[in-house]
């Protein structure tokens, strides 16, 4: 169940992320205690799963496709509705800050492929081989049935999504993965469509999503969540109504077998979490909260 909000709801500063990454929001929030900027924030919790072999669902050591090639997607976004976001690149692991750089040194939203791949390169980002043994060791063994379905073992670290709302009540938000294991080679899901795994306004608050992305699009996830927090919802409340909006769209049976989750957090920094299934988790950071994981509630 749902740990009860405590006294760390409705502070500023503070850090929210999808599942386990205490490390992530440590690097965050060590910029936000010394009353920097939330935009920093995210891209610095981002890049921590990024750079770490043992995730294999963000970055370096990702699982790859089912071509064996391991690709990146990220996008950032912040409070003035400046975003920026990357999918299908190769050969560069912080993609979350190659996204960020799309969002401040281009006129764009989105580059993808081999442009995304230029502009790093432009940009002065290091090319390097992300398959690490351990995840070509698991595609290998996929391989030899090589069934074509998503991959989610149930509570398994997934894509990274982080909000952050700063000291001066600035909220930003980042999301970044190498999306489904042993995808097509070439698909890309939610995390760097902005409205769909990221949403971020500087009026009303921020939500971003975890799972399985084609979910996530179908009903521009957190755009959603982020415009029924504007119509007055909780962040709680919004999150549980886009997620029952999936299961209406797609019927109870279908999504039992769904990973679908968000998080959000409004400008008052009251926050949310919901997930059609049950081993969905958050981790929060706050003046007496820090870096703190959290069982969502589920609908199934």
């Amino acid at each position: 169940m749902l740990v009860s909000a405590g006294s760390w709801e409705g502070q500023r500063p503070k850090v929210i992320s999808t599942w386990r990454n205490t490390l992530a929001n440590a690097a965050a929030w060590e910029i936000l205690q010394a009353g920097g900027y939330a935009l920093d924030a995210v891209e610095a919790g981002a890049r921590v799963p990024e750079a770490n072999p043992d995730d294999m669902s963000v970055g370096y050591g990702g699982l790859p496709d089912r071509d064996g090639f391991v690709t990146l997607d990220a996008s950032i976004m912040d409070e003035k509705s400046n975003c920026g976001s990357v999918a299908f690149v190769q050969g560069y692991k912080h993609v979350i800050s190659v996204a960020r750089r799309v969002m401040e040194k281009t006129p764009h939203v989105m580059l993808v492929g081999k442009g995304a791949e230029q502009f790093a390169a432009a940009q002065g980002f290091r090319r390097e081989k992300l398959l690490t043994p351990q995840a070509e060791k698991a595609w290998r063994e996929w391989l030899k049935k090589s069934e074509y379905k998503p991959y989610h073992r149930p509570g398994q670290h997934d894509t990274i999504g982080i909000l952050a709302l700063d000291s001066k009540g600035c909220i930003c938000g980042a999301c970044t993965t190498s999306g489904m294991a042993f995808k097509m080679h070439g698909r890309v899901g939610d995390s760097p469509i902005i409205g769909a795994g990221l949403y971020v306004d500087g009026e009303v608050g921020a939500a971003t999503a975890t799972g399985v992305g084609e979910e996530m699009i179908r009903i521009a996830g957190s755009h959603t969540v982020v415009e029924l927090m504007r119509q007055g919802y909780s962040p709680q409340l919004a999150c549980e109504e886009a997620v029952k909006r999936v299961i209406r769209k797609r019927g109870e049976e279908k999504a039992k077998s769904l990973g679908v989750a968000f998080i959000a957090m409004n400008l008052s920094g009251q926050t949310g979490a919901y997930s059609t299934t049950n081993d969905f988790e958050y981790t929060v950071s706050a003046p007496g909260i820090l870096h703190e994981v959290f069982k969502s509630s589920s609908y199934f």
